[in-house]
């Protein structure tokens, strides 16, 4: 499986149904089958020219293998291999009935009380909150569905979700679905609602031609160059890795994704995607990778993205051909639109561990020289790795760094001049480099988080005293009342 890079996900059906395998998606199925196999074919075509450039052939004990591979006689089929025996048992004498009659296996399909109990397992409430990783191990790459149940303090896995709701030529079920970009370079959308199926419901950027998609390398032979030779650029695909993703919560049709290829891509998603291709327009404004692109939810026309090139851009699909943007002095690793502010946004940094504030109005179109930014927090030693901002309570924002910890800081805007930002927690959540930090849409102070470690944790920052003290006013602004714990962290 493909390497996962970015990931985004919605709801979760409430019951989720069986994977079917009618003849249909046997026909789709196949054919995506053919293509992986075509791409293995080519991998494996390039590897052995590679290994005839250098010299060099089977050796060794892969030489041996291959000597005892042609003596085929030598070989028994244990299928066909008479059973052993132990001791006075026959290994044809015939199976009573009476031995397998007390387990009543001829009723088995027929237990409506174990049916029931298995969709009661696979229930998702709505009280319940979703949560979806990607982990890679070892160039393994598994896509992980937790619930957590924020009564009980009880996070655990779910179905695997991969499904099969949505056709591949028509408009898939918005809102009820995982997407996600790999290193093939495609993006791969699963449905929530349908468990065990075999591959994606939909994949975009897969043209008809596959090897357009397979890296070439740069050189052969004992000074092989590590770097591979960029494929030439395409207005209707992505040419290498999808770093980010984005959908827009107003027109839910609509995604956008951003490239290593220095490229941003809106797709229409209501229109019929033909081979993999659905792509509205291309847009190549910035001059190195684009790690991060966001839709405006308050202005769903508005989008903003930014990159290795140092800069953050600001489009609006209405006047596509002008923007605006912003210098930083790092590397950008991600950024949010403020939900509670509808032209600012937060930018994280991949070098000095800053964090800044921004007004798209102030931006300028002439970007010689760095940006000036409403207010920077110093939030890490290091990269900070993870940004969110609470839908919940306003100027409530979390961030995470490589440091190995999670952050969460107030910003407050009455003070009259520039806001106020203090540190109200910080944690050490054990989940090692942290990767992913967001708030939960459904308690104002409960975050989960993920990192180097593999493991997913969730913090309830609001059981702390001193963290409900520095929110109080906010959260009575907010109509929110936390309950009192008796453990706190």
């Amino acid at each position: 499986m493909s390497n996962l890079i970015s990931l985004k996900c919605g709801v979760s059906a409430h019951q989720p149904s069986k994977y079917i395998l009618d003849e249909k998606e046997f026909e789709r199925v196949s054919a995506l089958a053919r293509i992986e196999i075509e791409d293995a074919q080519i991998e494996l075509e390039r590897a052995h020219n590679a290994a005839n450039g250098m010299g060099k052939g089977a050796e060794g004990a892969e030489a041996d293998d291959a000597d005892e591979d042609g003596d085929e006689d030598a070989w028994v089929d244990e299928e066909d291999a008479p059973m052993e025996v132990d001791g006075d048992v026959q290994a044809d004498a015939p199976e009573k009935e009476d031995d397998l009659a007390q387990y009543n296996l001829y009723k088995y399909d027929e237990d409506d009380d174990a049916e029931d109990d298995e969709r009661s397992e696979l229930e998702i409430l709505p009280t319940d909150n979703l949560l979806v990783t990607a982990k890679t191990e070892d160039d393994v790459s598994q896509l992980e569905i937790y619930v957590y149940d924020e009564s009980q303090d009880n996070l655990y896995t779910s179905h695997p979700g991969p499904s099969s709701e949505m056709q591949s030529d028509t408009s898939p079920k918005f809102g009820n679905n995982i997407t996600f970009g790999t290193l093939d370079p495609e993006i791969k959308i699963w449905s929530l609602g349908v468990m065990e199926s075999m591959y994606p419901d939909m994949i975009l950027g897969r043209p008809d031609k596959t090897a357009a998609h397979v890296p070439v390398p740069a050189g052969t032979g004992k000074k092989k160059r590590k770097k591979t030779k960029h494929c030439p650029s395409s207005d209707t695909y992505h040419v290498d890795a999808v770093l980010g993703l984005s959908w827009n919560r107003t027109h839910r049709h609509m995604l956008a994704s951003a490239s290593v290829h220095r490229t941003v891509k809106p797709w229409d998603l209501s229109r019929p995607i033909v081979d993999g291709e659905g792509v509205i327009r291309s847009f190549g404004v910035h001059k190195d990778k684009v790690q991060a692109v966001q839709w405006n939810e308050k202005e769903p026309t508005v989008r903003l993205s930014g990159s290795y090139d140092r800069t953050v851009r600001v489009f609006d699909s209405r006047a596509s051909d002008t923007g605006v943007g912003a210098v930083l002095g790092a590397d950008v690793k991600a950024l949010r639109w403020d939900p509670w502010e509808t032209h600012a946004f937060y930018v994280s940094s991949l070098e000095n561990g800053l964090v800044l504030n921004f007004d798209a109005r102030a931006l300028p179109m002439d970007m010689k020289y760095p940006s000036p930014a409403r207010f920077t927090l110093s939030a890490h030693d290091g990269a900070v790795s993870a940004l969110d901002v609470s839908p919940l309570l306003r100027g409530c924002i979390c961030t995470g760094g490589m440091d190995k910890l999670v952050k969460v800081w107030n910003v407050d805007q009455t003070t009259g001049g520039k806001p106020a930002v203090s540190m109200v927690a910080s944690r050490d959540m054990e989940v090692g480099e942290v990767f992913s930090a967001v708030f939960s849409p459904d308690n104002p102070l409960t975050i989960a988080a993920a990192g180097s470690k593999a493991k997913l944790q969730i913090w309830d920052v609001g059981a702390n005293s001193g963290t409900r003290r520095a929110f109080a006013s906010k959260l009575s602004e907010a109509g929110r009342v936390l309950k009192k714990k008796k453990a706190e962290g």
